[in-house]
């Protein structure tokens, strides 16, 4: 334990030293908030007050607010909890570039322990992050329109730890096979750009195709971001229904913002939801270990 101790404090000394992983990890919630909030918060907005005003509601500015902030936070940090842990676990593509992997092996580490280092470093700088980007986002929800409970405030947080530990153990596989500053620099354009839209975080999952609606119910990220959805947004919507607007109406939202997800027609609940993220950490931490101990056995 000592030297993995040892390893997880050298590893986040280094991540929080170079200065371009670690601003660029920082600053990837704070660029996605002024993104979000600048141009996609009218549109977010107009959808909300046509679908209640068209059910004959009177919507004031606060709750519209809500809406809208619940959105763009869930989003945010349902991106930010993913690809911050592909930039924060760029470390170990950098120690096979300089050559510091390989001393490292020759060093009395088992590889389990090397490769548990990089994990746990990864997902405590990732964590810290994320975190104060969570800080941030409740700030935002604050000045906007405040409905979360203090239990909604921590199922978030809870949202945000299962989130960061399936984005450190995705891409710790990811990273695993990766040894040139060229490959890192792939990977990181492609899952910025493009795990947004998978796991619904750029644009509601109901509003894709039927086929394609199908096939991103498999990946465990979307059921993440739905439940960032479900709790930004629970004090919203409970909000609604003292306020006597039609249930009809407020579940047609919840099913438009993802709220509601349905695997081939059948609606799946919370509980389901925690279980499909759990099971998408475990089957990606139990690859990432499995492949070190292959690699292992392979160097000896």
């Amino acid at each position: 334990m000592t030297g993995l101790g040892a390893l997880i404090r050298r590893n986040t000394k280094l991540y929080f030293k170079d200065k371009g992983m670690f601003f660029t990890s920082l600053i990837t919630p704070l660029i996605l908030l002024v993104l979000y909030g600048t141009f996609l918060s009218n549109v977010y907005e107009e959808t909300f007050r046509g679908a209640l005003e068209a059910a004959g509601a009177t919507v004031s500015d606060k709750l519209i607010g809500g809406c809208v902030g619940g959105e763009l936070v869930s989003s945010l940090l349902a991106v930010s909890c993913v690809t911050v842990a592909f930039c924060s676990n760029l470390l170990m593509v950098q120690d096979k570039i300089t050559g510091a992997r390989q001393d490292l092996t020759i060093a009395p580490v088992r590889p389990g322990t090397l490769a548990l280092g990089y994990y746990l470093s990864t997902l405590l700088s990732t964590l810290l992050i994320c975190f104060a980007a969570t800080g941030v986002c409740l700030g935002y929800l604050a000045y906007v329109g405040w409905y979360l409970t203090a239990g909604d405030a921590a199922a978030l947080l809870l949202d945000v730890v299962l989130l960061v530990l399936f984005g450190t153990a995705l891409s710790s596989c990811v990273n695993f096979f990766l040894s040139t500053n060229g490959q890192a620099s792939a990977v990181g354009t492609i899952v910025s750009a493009g795990y947004g839209f998978i796991c619904g975080a750029y644009m509601p999952i109901s509003q894709f195709s039927e086929g394609l609606q199908k096939v991103i119910s498999f990946l465990p990220g979307t059921y993440g971001t739905s439940l960032l959805r479900n709790h930004a947004l629970r004090g919203v919507f409970e909000e609604m229904g003292a306020q006597g607007f039609p249930s009809e109406a407020v579940e047609a939202i919840k099913d438009s913002v993802d709220c509601n997800l349905y695997f081939f027609g059948s609606k799946v609940e919370l509980p389901t939801m925690y279980l499909v993220l759990i099971a998408g950490i475990v089957t990606f931490a139990g690859l990432y270990v499995l492949m070190n101990i292959l690699s292992g056995r392979k160097r000896a």
